[in-house]
This record gives C-alpha cells, structure tokens and sequence, in this order.
C-alpha cells in the first residue's frame, strides 16, 4: 500500500484489511478516534507501538508520558508538527526495510 492509498482509504468507515496493527493505531487517529488508536497502540508490544503511543500522548498534550514512550521507542522526542510525525511514522510503516 502506498501513502497515497492509506490516505484515501480514510474516507471509509472501516480500515482496510490486512492493516497491521500500528497502521490500524494511525488510521484511528487520523479518522478522529484518539481512544481507539490509543488502545489499539497499548497492544504493540515493540518499538513501532511505543513510537505511536509517545506521538498519541504528544498529540494530548502529555509531554512527560509522551518523552517517556518516546525513550522506550529509541526515538528523539518530537517537536514539529503533530500532522508531519503522523506521516513519518506512516512512511516508516509502509516503507519496506
């Protein structure tokens, strides 16, 4: 799947299948629903779901959580755009290694 794609299917009341699951985090946020990403985000037990978690909890407004899942991620805390680390995080995910 492209960026492209992932963003057009944000028009759909449902994600598409064979999503992985931070994907799945990132589509229900961007659809609005910060709870379901979030809780969707506590199930990725690794650094990808600690990267998306500490971006859900900058999004909130909880810096000190946020640098907290930011650490457990290996990644520099965030400071720029909230909707820039959205689509890097994005990318990442759908940029193969």
């Amino acid at each position: 799947m492209t960026f492209i794609e992932f963003e057009q299917s944000l028009s759909h009341a449902n994600p598409p299948s064979g999503l992985s699951a931070a994907l799945t985090a990132l589509w229900h946020d961007a659809r609005g629903d910060w709870e379901r990403a979030h809780d969707t985000a506590q199930e990725i037990d690794d650094e990808t779901g600690a990267w998306i978690h500490a971006y859900l909890h900058r999004k909130e407004g909880d810096d000190g959580n946020a640098h907290y899942w930011y650490r457990r991620a290996k990644q520099k805390p965030a400071s720029g755009a909230l909707d820039a680390e959205w689509r890097l995080i994005v990318d990442a995910l759908l940029t193969p290694p």
